[in-house]
Formats: structure tokens, C-alpha cells, sequence
């Protein structure tokens, strides 16, 4: 299996590529992870069966890509919106833009369901702690920089305030999604309120 993923590492950037991911991440958010068979998402992707395997070995491999993909591109749209954030309401404004974001595509359902797969694959555990890692780690950062230019003072250690205000973002999305005809305007505002508390604002 090592083969094969290093090969494809060199070939994710292609439009093939691409296409089997854009048709994953669909498929994911329709029919869910187990419904998401080599067989639809290579017809979904315009592309024949063996070309999946090739690319990404395992259905776990492809579904993992795709969650990496996704979160860098949350944090590149971070990097560049966090630049000019020069306030702890800006910061809390990009935060909010980025859950509202991502409630709205297939993203949220793909996380959810490599959760799922998670609990039954050490490959995918593993590779899902990484990529939170990489997320916690980039706002943390983004954090201490914003500390160090004065913008904000944090409550406690970059590090456990990202975690937090990840924390709470990945809550409420997990509400939102399973009851979205639920009013959770008032809770929202709390939890916004916390976040102002934890970058100092309050």
C-alpha cells in the first residue's frame, strides 16, 4: 500500500485527480461514507475504478485526502482573512465566517463521517489527529502572533485557547447539522461571548 500512496502524492495536484476528490467530498455529504463505493465515485468522477485505487489505494486513503484538502484550504482562507483582522471582534468575525462556512458544503458531513470511520480504523485515527493537530496548531499561531502585535490578550496559553474555540465550533456544527430547524441563535451568542472572553475582549 506504501507504493501506491507515494505515487499518487505526486499526482494529487492533476485535474483526475481533483475531479475523484470533488466527487467524493459529494458523494460523502449524499450517501455517506459506506455508500461511497469506488464504483459511484469513479462514475461521478468520469474516471474508471482502477484509476481510484491507483491514485489513493483504499477508500480510507481517499477519504482521508479529502479531509486534508479541505483543511488547507480553511486555512489558507484563514491566513488571508486573519491578516488583516487587527481586533478581537475581527478575529471572532473570521472565526464565525468559517463555521457559517463551512456548515453550508459537503465539508462538515465528511468530517463527521471519517469520525465515524475513525473508531474502526487506526489509519484514519491517525491521520484525522493529524490534520486536527495542524488545525489547533495553525490558529495557535495565528494567535501568539496577534498577542505579540497587541491585537489580543489571551486568557490562558495560545495552544489551549485554540483547542477551545475549536472545540465549540466543531459543538455547534455537530448541532446545527443534526437539528438545523433548531434556534440556537442565543446559544451562538454565548458561545461568541466565550470567545471574546478567551481572546481577552471581555
Amino acid at each position: 500500500m506504501d507504493a501506491p500512496a507515494k505515487s499518487a502524492e505526486t499526482r494529487l495536484e492533476g485535474e483526475r485527480a481533483q475531479r475523484i476528490l470533488a466527487a467524493m467530498r459529494t458523494s460523502v455529504g449524499t450517501r455517506g461514507t459506506a455508500g461511497s463505493t469506488f464504483d459511484h465515485v469513479a462514475r461521478e468522477a468520469g474516471v474508471s475504478r482502477g484509476l481510484l485505487h491507483y491514485y489513493f489505494g483504499s477508500k480510507e486513503q481517499l477519504l482521508v485526502e479529502v479531509v486534508r484538502r479541505d483543511c488547507d484550504a480553511r486555512i489558507a482562507v484563514l491566513e488571508e482573512r486573519f491578516a488583516d483582522a487587527d481586533s478581537a471582534e475581527a478575529i471572532v468575525e473570521v472565526l464565525l465566517s468559517q463555521l457559517q462556512a463551512l456548515l453550508q458544503d459537503e465539508s462538515q458531513s465528511v468530517v463527521y463521517e471519517v469520525l465515524s470511520a475513525s473508531r474502526r480504523s487506526d489509519y484514519v485515527r491517525d491521520e484525522l489527529a493529524e490534520v486536527y493537530n495542524r488545525w489547533r496548531e495553525h490558529l495557535a499561531d495565528v494567535l501568539r502572533e496577534k498577542e505579540r502585535a497587541g491585537v489580543i490578550k489571551p486568557r490562558a496559553d495560545a495552544a489551549a485557547v485554540a483547542a477551545v474555540v475549536l472545540a465549540l465550533g466543531d459543538g455547534f456544527g455537530l448541532q446545527l447539522v443534526s437539528d438545523p430547524e433548531r434556534d440556537a441563535s442565543e446559544a451562538l451568542e454565548v458561545g461568541i461571548t466565550t470567545v471574546r472572553w478567551l481572546l481577552g475582549a471581555e
